[in-house]
């Protein structure tokens, strides 16, 4: 089990998953200038929070730590052909496979960066411990793009908002210039 203030690795399933959607992404990536870029992807989004801080993950695009909201942020996105055909929520489902005592707050479709994106409040146990969950996923050109907030439940309505607002800031570009 996980300690409150664990790591990103603890805290959320995304890696187990994310680490076999991300098996062929093995390309070297850049982030500069709020600008994403790897072989499949490339993204902006505006800077983040002054709370928020970078930790690498080897298999995600973008990871931050919020640490004073005890809170994990993931930023990525993945060209996978069996994606294109999978419904917005299906692909959230995927994110919070091995989660128990899932209580949705919102499930809601909203406009994203010119196309529709799935956005779910969740709060659910991982190993038994309970985790807050905002999630926005989006499918576009042939990609999907997970935007994860995932941390202390409690202390989510003090750090969600700061997520959203950046969330709501993504926009694909790309992907060779």
């Amino acid at each position: 089990m996980c300690a409150p203030r664990a790591s990103f690795a603890c805290a959320a399933p995304l890696g187990v998953a994310l680490a076999l959607l991300l098996a062929a992404c093995g390309a070297s990536s850049s982030f500069e200038s709020g600008v994403y870029r790897d072989a499949q992807v490339a993204f902006h989004v505006d800077p983040i929070p002054p709370s928020w801080h970078s930790i690498r993950v080897s298999d995600a695009d973008l990871v931050f730590r919020d640490a004073p909201h005890e809170a994990s942020i993931l930023v990525n996105g993945r060209c996978i052909p069996e994606d294109g055909d999978a419904p917005l929520a299906s692909l959230t489902e995927h994110l919070i496979i091995g989660t128990t005592a899932r209580d949705f707050v919102l499930e809601e479709t909203l406009p994203f960066d010119s196309r529709e994106a799935r956005h779910t409040v969740l709060k659910a146990k991982l190993d038994g411990v309970l985790m807050g969950y905002d999630i926005f996923v989006m499918k576009k050109n042939g990609c999907v793009y997970d935007l994860v907030y995932v941390g202390d439940p409690g202390a989510m309505p003090a750090g969600a908002p700061a997520f959203e607002a950046f969330a709501k800031t993504f926009h694909t570009l790309a992907p060779g210039g």
